[in-house]
């Protein structure tokens, strides 16, 4: 698995390589990262930028949250990036591991029902039973009775989901466990977990993909994903009793309403408190993962910051539908404190 990995990386990274051939300058670094789909966009979208303030070449290979933890750990890359935190085995698999929110989006409740409206009403309990197979048609009394006078056909419903190790799956399956307790005692809350019907895909991409070739399938992909492959997404409603979609607003709304950073910065911000009114129940931080010491670490320091700072810009995150970390500051200030832990290998 590890030399399948390696290969991975490689071929991922040589994408990113000529985008940033043309704006780095001749004395550069090369830091390598591997992991998240959900944030790879917005990774694209810094690399350019980072070449030219820094002379950095960013060589980022989106493998999944899974592979990305497994290459930092096993010292493949320089950082990896996932959008779940890390577990209690994984923590103790890299021991010097330390986790930094940079970046802050959702997952898009994604469908394609020939006749249905754009932002079709569901609720997370019937999100659930779609997803355990126990709702298989698009005309279901309880999706009909959620989306009164739309026109729902007859049409058998096809769950996607992520078949590789998934941060998405992560911050969904999180979302369910928390609405349904059905849900968290058969399934739970994974980023792979053991879904009981429909179909896998690899990666955002691959679930975006499936879901627009396939007649009646739903399935949950980053909310950038949805937007780039003009896939229509539901309105997912909120414990105030609001149906939303995703938008930088209600991301925001989300954030701000988890005022508590735990010491190792892993934050679940799914199923808001009612109070959030205007909040998008399935909204998630995504993490960089780096070693307390690394030969890099000067360069990490300054990448990290700067992508917690300038990269928060509108020119960079929210055109990919990424919001503020600043919507919550005690985040921020926590993301940036931790950068005080990467020291350099040897000190």
């Amino acid at each position: 698995m590890t030399k399948r990995l390696t290969i991975l990386i490689a071929a991922g990274a040589a994408i990113l390589v000529a985008a940033t051939a043309a704006t780095a300058k001749s004395t550069d670094t090369t830091i390598t990262g591997a992991g998240s789909t959900f944030v790879q966009p917005l990774v694209a979208a810094w690399t350019p930028a980072l070449g030219k303030a820094f002379g950095y070449t960013i060589q980022y290979s989106g493998v999944g949250s899974g592979a990305g933890i497994a290459a930092i750990t096993a010292n493949q890359v320089d950082f990896g990036a996932s959008d779940a935190p890390l577990n209690e085995a994984q923590q103790t698999a890299c021991p010097d591991c330390i986790q930094i929110p940079w970046a802050l989006s959702a997952t898009a409740v994604a469908y394609n029902v020939p006749g249905a409206p754009a932002h079709l009403k569901l609720d997370g309990k019937t999100i659930s039973k779609i997803f355990l197979g126990t709702i298989s048609n698009w005309n279901d009394p309880v999706i009909k009775a959620l989306n009164k006078g739309a026109n729902l056909p007859d049409l058998k419903i096809t769950p996607v989901f992520r078949s590789d190790g998934s941060g998405t799956s992560y911050n969904f399956t999180d979302y369910l466990s928390s609405v349904n307790t059905n849900w968290k005692t058969k399934i739970g809350t994974s980023t792979q977990p053991a879904f009981p019907a429909g179909q896998g895909a690899k990666g955002s991409s691959g679930v975006a993909g499936l879901i627009s070739r396939t007649s009646g399938a739903v399935g949950y992909v980053d909310v950038a994903y949805a937007i780039k492959n003009h896939i229509t997404f539901a309105a997912v409603r909120n414990n105030a009793g609001k149906f939303l979609f995703p938008s930088l607003r209600r991301i925001e709304a989300a954030a701000s309403a988890f005022t508590t950073v735990p010491a190792n910065n892993a934050i679940s911000i799914v199923n808001p408190p009612k109070s959030a009114k205007l909040a998008y129940p399935v909204s998630t931080y995504t993490y960089i993962i780096v070693h307390k010491r690394s030969a890099h670490a000067a360069e990490l320091r300054k990448m990290i910051f700067w992508a917690l700072t300038q990269g928060q810009g509108t020119q960079f995150a929210a055109k990919l539908t990424f919001a503020k970390l600043s919507a919550n500051k005690k985040v921020l200030v926590a993301a940036e404190k931790s950068l005080k832990q990467i020291q350099a290998a040897g000190n």
